[in-house]
């Protein structure tokens, strides 16, 4: 993939200047473009919102792939470039648009029709969405996707690779003397993406992959939700399974379905989660109660419920543990 001719003596051949304020950084590795294509394992009728197109590498091969791309692209100056580059491509749209806002528009809870039976329309979307985003985009796009009324099927994302381990936390070593491997180190992101997708890295992304080079590697990570199609073919986790939860009736590396939680459970679970992450260096007793404003005897005696010590904290939890708590804690 060719970005732009760098040859000093001809400073007119460079397409554009990356917009700092933006955090653009153009991919230029053919082989992570395979390799973000594989992980969205496109097939034919699907449809495609591509996020932050750039200069159009990646639209061109998803338009091979995928019945129609909609790519949304914020800076007009690329929006310009971009539906030039593919005006004969019937394929592709091309959007100038803030994601966020064009996310928010009433008008794109059906912006991708889904062919049904009877050449019909169905109200139900079979889309996937692609991005290569800046980190300071990352929680609240991907939160705005998984908790729309209609989710993509996949969500597969080129980010900095430490918000991907954040999300997708790998296991990690034992002080020495001690087997087998540590359970991840959560954070309220973790908690947050997993409560509705199952997220996996895919690769990781070398920085010198982009122009101009960041100061971070990437990761190619692909989020599923829950009630997706493509949920149940896959594994949960980067991870091998975790111990049973002592005393408990969950497996920690079991699949969840996206369960009917009706809203106030969900604010019910976001805020336990949101009051033990408060403080993330305190434990868990002084952040929920403190949090949820609960007496310490209650918190301590739910926590113990859920064979959870109060002088844990909050980022050896697991999903299921908060899912528990939260049955547990009654408002």
């Amino acid at each position: 993939m060719r970005i732009a001719n760098k040859n000093k003596s001809n400073k007119k051949s460079f397409i554009l200047k990356p917009n700092k304020l933006l955090g653009q950084n153009f991919l230029r590795d053919k082989n992570v473009l395979a390799k973000i294509i594989q992980a969205a394992d496109l097939k034919a009728g699907e449809r495609v919102l591509e996020i932050g197109p750039g200069l159009g590498a990646l639209t061109e091969e998803l338009a091979k792939n995928a019945c129609r791309v909609i790519a949304v692209e914020k800076d007009k100056r690329l929006a310009v470039q971009l539906k030039n580059k593919f005006q004969n491509n019937q394929n592709v749209e091309i959007i100038q648009d803030d994601i966020l806002s064009f996310l928010r528009k009433q008008e794109s809870r059906s912006w991708i029709p889904a062919q049904g039976r009877d050449d019909k329309f169905s109200s139900s979307p079979n889309y996937k969405v692609i991005a290569n985003i800046p980190y300071y985009l990352t929680s609240h796009l991907i939160r705005l996707l998984l908790e729309s009324a209609n989710p993509p099927q996949d969500i597969v994302l080129l980010i900095q690779k430490e918000v991907a381990q954040r999300i997708c936390p790998p296991r990690r070593a034992r002080s020495s003397g001690e087997a087998g491997a540590k359970p991840p180190k959560m954070s309220l992101l973790a908690v947050s993406v997993q409560f509705y997708a199952q997220p996996k890295i895919i690769s990781y992304v070398p920085k010198g992959a982009f122009w101009p080079k960041p100061k971070v590697d990437s990761a190619i990570i692909r989020i599923t939700p829950h009630n997706s199609p493509s949920a149940a073919k896959r594994p949960p986790y980067n991870s091998p399974p975790y111990e049973r939860v002592a005393g408990g009736d969950l497996e920690r590396n079991e699949i969840l379905p996206h369960p009917p939680f009706t809203k106030k459970e969900i604010e019910r679970f976001f805020r336990l989660v949101r009051a033990g992450f408060a403080h993330p260096r305190k434990q868990l007793l002084n952040n929920l109660s403190k949090g949820l404003k609960l007496k310490r005897e209650k918190i301590i005696k739910v926590l113990r419920s859920a064979n959870i010590e109060p002088k844990q904290r909050a980022e050896t939890l697991m999903l299921n543990d908060w899912l528990n708590l939260t049955k547990l804690i009654q408002p």
